[in-house]
């Protein structure tokens, strides 16, 4: 049975967690560290860590501060912070991080663009403090 709806956690331990043989379609957003283990179709946001655990199948555009991934996930990640590969993953999408880690025997077809992702706040807020 598939759940929709938009979830919103807060925290700062594993808040939640989508276990294995549980699907759920929507919006995630959330604080805290949160594990998926099922499958998961629609969006991922949050600035903390999100964990896609071995045998899980997300579809989803995802836009967090890190993600462990060790399942499959198709769609793009976002990390503001760093994105770890660890085998078996499969990922189709392309990578946005400051910091990328693939183990060996990961399968990722897609781009991958190491770039600091909140390097243009820093220089807006050095530009302002010029101002000033």
């Amino acid at each position: 049975m598939q759940q929709q709806r938009e979830a919103y956690m807060t925290g700062s331990e594993l808040n939640a967690s989508l276990g294995r043989g549980s699907e759920f379609e929507g919006k995630l957003a959330f604080e805290g560290k949160v594990r998926i283990d099922g499958n998961f179709t629609g969006e991922i946001s949050t600035n903390d860590t999100l964990h896609i655990g071995e045998g899980a199948k997300v579809s989803a555009e995802i836009s967090c501060g890190t993600v462990i991934v060790e399942g499959e996930v198709v769609g793009n990640i976002k990390a503001t912070g760093a994105v770890e590969l660890h085998r078996p993953a499969k990922i189709r999408g392309d990578i946005t991080t400051p910091s990328l880690m693939v183990e060996k025997g990961v399968i990722f077809e897609g781009r991958s663009k190491m770039e600091n992702l909140e390097a243009s706040n820093v220089v807006n807020l050095r530009a302002a403090s010029e101002e000033d």
